[in-house]
């Protein structure tokens, strides 16, 4: 059975839902600098932010700046993260940015689209998480759990990760734009997960228009005040 769109009314009520859920919702990746935010979301294509958490704990206190890391070169930069898949092409391809970055826009992770996604290893999706975390743009970065989330509940549905995200750009309300991203991305990761999602524990499943919802334990009314902060 074909998941339908949710209404206007539904889609304010589930984000004001998640909002009661997490008034502050922010990345799990560590970070502080825009620079190392870039770096962090770099390597955590197709591999966990804990992973990438344990990686950068140990680099970004001897290497956060593009220079820096430039000059660990591609085999030292390894040593820092050979525990997260992919390294190999990630550290050639975070040391081809910070040069780029260093000698194109003075060592200054740039702030719009075209110039992040000039730079290599940074596609659509990195661009944009950087673009909403580190510079407050109101983006979309949709990731698997973004993806599967928008088109199992009806909020957005599509047939690849543009068709969503050009969806929930046009849909989601303007006041809760800015931290949309993290809002879907931690209720896709701890709650609407793939194979056994918790639609018992679920605070917006009284909305969503996945048919099998019920078989998962969902409730039909969820009252706002037994809302409960997760994080």
């Amino acid at each position: 059975m074909p998941v339908k769109n949710m209404t206007k009314k539904q889609i304010q009520v589930f984000f004001e839902r998640l909002r009661e859920q997490r008034p502050n919702p922010k990345t799990e990746l560590n970070y502080s600098s825009p620079f190392e935010l870039l770096v962090a979301v770099t390597l955590s294509a197709q591999a966990t932010d804990v992973s990438v958490n344990k990686a950068t704990d140990k680099l970004f206190p001897i290497a956060n700046t593009p220079e820096a890391i430039y000059e660990l070169g591609v085999d030292g930069l390894k040593q820092y993260i050979k525990t997260i898949g992919l390294y190999n092409a990630k550290a050639e391809n975070v040391i081809k940015a910070c040069k780029i970055l260093i000698e194109m826009h003075n060592s200054i992770v740039p702030n719009n689209r075209a110039d992040l996604e000039a730079l290599p290893g940074v596609g659509r999706k990195t661009a944009n998480v950087v673009l909403n975390t580190a510079f407050g743009q109101a983006t979309m970065a949709v990731d698997t759990h973004i993806f599967r989330l928008g088109n199992r509940t009806g909020l957005a549905v599509g047939k690849n990760v543009i068709e969503v995200e050009q969806r929930l750009l046009k849909v989601i309300p303007k006041e809760f734009m800015l931290d949309a991203h993290h809002w879907l991305i931690l209720h896709g990761r701890y709650c609407c997960i793939a194979r056994k999602p918790k639609c018992n524990e679920c605070v917006v499943s009284d909305v969503c228009q996945w048919p099998e919802r019920f078989e998962f334990g969902a409730a039909k009314s969820i009252p706002v005040k037994m809302l409960q902060d997760q994080n």
